[in-house]
């Protein structure tokens, strides 16, 4: 089945690790994968331009089926090998409801964590102002305490005793906030699951290779 399964990816992305993990808890290794590089533009590769008119990694595709959203490729694979692997999609009503909710909320703050590491990236020299970066970081605390809250109410996962789709889809986001220096003492709650995770089979086998050979940053620690 991975045999008709096709993954380019990026190292250190979050979109490209939360597939990376669902295929692991689904057991479909052996897929056809290609690890591209972003500082080179490989993502704007025509192999890339080919499956994703976007020039976005992930790039996914499955027998004829491409999927480069990355919670839509995740959600297929849960939808399509069900019977096979880990359960992500909890049959309790209510830990359901938590997990598509806090899947597609993951949305929002890949976006505000965006909005503050990538702002010197993205925005213009000249069009910079130090109040937006304030802004953002505000927005971006604020919506770390509301994740910090999440798991308080449900732990020890996202959507309740099982891990599920919203983890898949969460982890490697808030992997990344701590990867840039957020400090645990002041996210105690994310700080205890990014760390009693890192030892997953699923999460620690796709570990960003590229984090195994660099340090960190320190942007977040006092955020």
């Amino acid at each position: 089945m991975a045999k008709d399964m096709t993954l380019l990816w990026g190292s250190g992305s979050p979109p490209c690790w939360r597939v990376q993990i669902a295929l692991e808890e689904k057991n479909l290794q052996g897929y056809n994968q290609k690890l591209l590089s972003f500082e080179k533009m490989e993502h704007k590769s025509k192999e890339v331009m080919d499956m994703n008119p976007r020039g976005q990694l992930p790039a996914f595709k499955h027998k004829t089926y491409v999927l480069n959203e990355s919670c839509a490729a995740c959600i297929y694979l849960e939808s399509q090998f069900k019977s096979q692997g880990n359960q992500l999609i909890p049959d309790c009503p209510a830990e359901q409801a938590l997990m598509y909710q806090h899947t597609l909320e993951s949305l929002t703050l890949n976006q505000k964590m965006a909005d503050v590491i990538y702002y010197t990236w993205k925005v213009p020299e000249a069009e910079r102002h130090d109040s937006a970066v304030k802004r953002n970081r505000e927005t971006l605390s604020t919506e770390l305490k509301l994740w910090e809250g999440y798991l308080q109410a449900s732990g020890p996962f996202l959507a309740g005793k099982n891990f599920s789709l919203a983890d898949v889809v969460v982890y490697p986001t808030i992997a990344y906030v701590f990867r840039f220096g957020l400090c645990e003492e002041r996210y105690p709650k994310l700080a205890a699951y990014y760390n009693s995770l890192k030892s997953r089979p699923s999460i620690k086998t796709t570990w960003p290779p590229t984090w195994l050979e660099t340090q960190g940053s320190d942007m977040l620690k006092d955020l």
